[in-house]
């Protein structure tokens, strides 16, 4: 997979200095408690900028989690033809959400919660974030598996990933702050729990 060039990470490095700083806001005001100009000022750049990279707030705030996501499936491109297809998938889900991503998005799902504005622009990131994966594993899961068995893998993977962005699943993230409560699963052991029920089967 090619890398981006000089100029697409300049743009990309500008959005995600604006996402930032959306997100920033937005958890500090809430949705509704601050502008684009807000965005662009404390982003150091102008309103024009932000126009030229999102259409609302709310597009900002949720694309913060884009370059973890991007970035891993760049790099992921090239993953070992023999691999397993659910290796494969492991690997490239543990990469699109590291700990910190998966905070952040664990945050848009709240704030969504809060602020219907936000929540189809939260979909859509998720949306985006499966549709990657696949396509990055696309060739592996054609070539060595029945059609219908991709799209069962990564029904059940990310609808785990999902429940406990939701918070019907009970999944603690050490971040020196807070204490896990009982029945809580660290979110490491959640990723590898979810997976070794895969291969073994339930």
């Amino acid at each position: 997979m090619t890398e981006p060039g000089l100029r697409e990470r300049k743009r990309e490095a500008t959005a995600q200095a604006l996402a930032q700083a959306a997100f920033e806001l937005a958890r500090e005001h809430g949705v509704d408690g601050f502008v684009i100009d807000d965005v662009a000022r404390r982003a150091g750049y102008s309103r024009r900028t932000f126009a030229n990279h999102f259409s609302c707030k709310e597009e900002a705030i949720a694309m913060v989690a884009f370059r973890g996501v991007s970035e891993a499936t760049i790099a992921l491109g090239d993953l070992a033809a023999d691999l397993p297809l659910l290796d494969a998938l492991h690997e490239v889900l543990r990469a699109q959400l590291t700990t910190e991503a998966f905070v952040q998005m664990r945050e848009l799902v709240v704030l969504s919660g809060r602020y219907p504005s936000l929540e189809p622009y939260v979909f859509a990131l998720q949306h985006w974030m499966r549709h990657s994966a696949q396509e990055t594993l696309r060739t592996a899961a054609r070539d060595r598996h029945p059609g219908i068995y991709a799209p069962l893998l990564f029904g059940a993977v990310y609808g785990a990933i999902s429940a406990a962005l939701e918070g019907a699943l009970d999944v603690h993230v050490p971040d020196g702050a807070s204490t896990a409560q009982p029945g809580s699963i660290d979110y490491e052991e959640f990723l590898e729990l979810a997976f070794d029920y895969l291969r073994s089967g339930f």
